[in-house]
């Protein structure tokens, strides 16, 4: 076996016999691909396969599982239109091919055993007067106010029917994303500003207590073979999935979680505009070992890149602080403590760091803290043309990377198509073994409800911390973001 890192070094087996010269130990091992819950306790390594066999993991759980679903609809009558003709196609199922997994539908007796209710009542048109409103201000910047403030306000009176829907569809005309879907600008108190429609919108959406999903024309209007959609399966496996999960449903369950854990990812975002380019805010990503997660917004702190280097961190009072709040809410959610707490972040943990977090957690049993974050430093290389198995550890001393993506045995694929990196494990303090926390991570990386793909590089506690943070920054500070985390999906 041969090791190559990013320097173009090798590193092999030959043991240096240089008198008081210990050579690191290497250690290669294999975690067998961790398997899913779905309908009726059944088990499966695939959410897809999972899902066309058994259903959704919350069909036998009749408090979680939406029988049907209420759809409203935002946009103009020709994208409302498609959209509704693209969702109705699927309903039934949409064949697949050697590459796609066939979608088995979405109705009552197949796929999630649940159906769509959709009604004229629960649609709110956009009008050509109100493009136009938007399309012919001079400045983009302007352009982008006003068809936030347009969008927003249909979704407003959705949620005001007396009878709103459970999730609402945005299916944007194609001029409103090419008038503003994103801009930049200068604010005179704000300083440079970059915004994005998608993100901007969550944020508006969150204040209507509404879970939304944009479809864009160009995917409910593609020819079958368009180059620039993706497969139609595809597109509706991670549609419905989404769906499902956004109506409150659990489309599957991980196994192998311990009972009582915690699993918290801490990322950081900053606030709108270059003039706080010297602030950060902590967010804190929290997930119970059956998948559910919240997002809380913790303080904003000083933090200058030029002085102090790219990764902020925190002091021990705020990681105190943001460790509590995540404690009592999860309090608050389950009726009892966690047993155990799993802090993850993709930088190392600083000594007051360290100690705010330890602090937070003395009432806790146990606790780890992981620092894991992908690298390009270290590569594994096999015999014959396929990468690394998902699943591969490697150990270089006290170091500790894990293949989450690569060749996959359970699917005999390999999906990702580029040159497959290793997470590595950086910090490690706490009282698990460090095969516990790499089969957990793992395990966390199947855990993205957004879509139905089998797996991804990171774990979900840090897997979407870019995006929490760009909806984030759209929340108003005196504005208290929604926790449930399919609002930020």
């Amino acid at each position: 076996m041969e090791i190559k890192t990013g320097k173009r070094r090798t590193v092999s087996r030959r043991v240096d016999r240089r008198e008081g010269v210990k050579p690191p130990r290497l250690m290669c091992a294999y975690f067998e691909e961790p398997s899913l819950e779905f309908g009726g306790g059944r088990e499966h390594v695939s959410p897809k396969m999972g899902i066309a066999l058994f259903g959704p993991r919350s069909l036998d759980l009749s408090q979680r599982h939406p029988s049907t679903v209420r759809v409203g609809f935002v946009g103009s009558g020709q994208s409302i239109e498609s959209a509704k003709s693209w969702i109705t196609s699927c309903l039934s199922g949409v064949e697949g091919d050697s590459e796609h997994p066939e979608f088995p539908g979405f109705q009552e007796d197949r796929g999630f055993f649940s159906s769509l209710l959709m009604d004229d009542d629960w649609v709110e048109r956009i009008t050509q007067h109100e493009i136009s409103a938007f399309s012919q201000r001079r400045l983009r910047e302007e352009r982008f106010a006003c068809a936030l403030e347009i969008v927003s306000d249909k979704i407003r009176l959705l949620s005001e029917k007396d009878r709103a829907p459970d999730y609402v569809v945005l299916a944007f005309p194609n001029e409103l994303l090419q008038h503003c879907g994103v801009v930049d600008f200068r604010d005179p108190k704000l300083g440079d500003v970059h915004r994005d429609f998608r993100r901007a919108i969550k944020s508006e959406a969150m204040k209507y207590h509404l879970s939304t999903q944009i479809i864009l024309q160009r995917t409910s209007e593609a020819l079958p073979g368009a180059r620039n959609v993706d497969h139609k399966s595809r597109c509706a496996w991670n549609f419905f999935s989404s769906l499902y999960f956004k109506a409150g449903g659990i489309p599957w369950s991980p196994k192998g979680l311990e009972p009582g854990t915690c699993y918290v990812g801490i990322s950081f975002y900053r606030p709108l505009g270059s003039k706080s380019s010297t602030i950060r805010t902590s967010v804190a990503q929290a997930f119970d070992e059956h998948g559910d997660g919240l997002v809380l917004r913790g303080q904003d702190f000083p933090w200058d890149e030029s002085k102090m280097g790219k990764s902020p961190h925190l002091d021990e009072e705020r990681a105190k602080h943001l460790i509590e709040m995540v404690l009592k809410r999860y309090e608050d959610e389950m009726r009892q403590p966690p047993s155990r707490v799993v802090i993850h972040k993709s930088s190392r943990f600083w000594p007051e760091e360290h100690a705010g977090f330890e602090k937070a957690l003395g009432g806790v049993r146990q606790f780890d803290l992981v620092a894991v974050y992908p690298t390009s430093e270290i590569r594994l290389l096999r015999a014959g043309k396929y990468p690394p198995l998902r699943g591969t550890r490697l150990s270089v001393g006290d170091i500790h990377f894990l293949y989450t993506t690569g060749f996959i045995p359970a699917l005999n694929a390999y999906p990702h198509g580029h040159v497959p990196s290793p997470l590595q494990v950086a910090d490690h303090i706490g009282d698990s073994s460090i095969e516990t926390i790499l089969q957990e991570t793992l395990v966390l990386t199947k855990m993205n409800w957004n879509s139905a793909s089998f797996a991804g590089l990171m774990p979900i506690t840090l897997r979407f911390s870019r995006l929490v943070g760009d909806i984030m920054r759209e929340v108003p500070p005196d504005r208290e973001p929604l926790p449930q985390f399919k609002y930020y999906m």
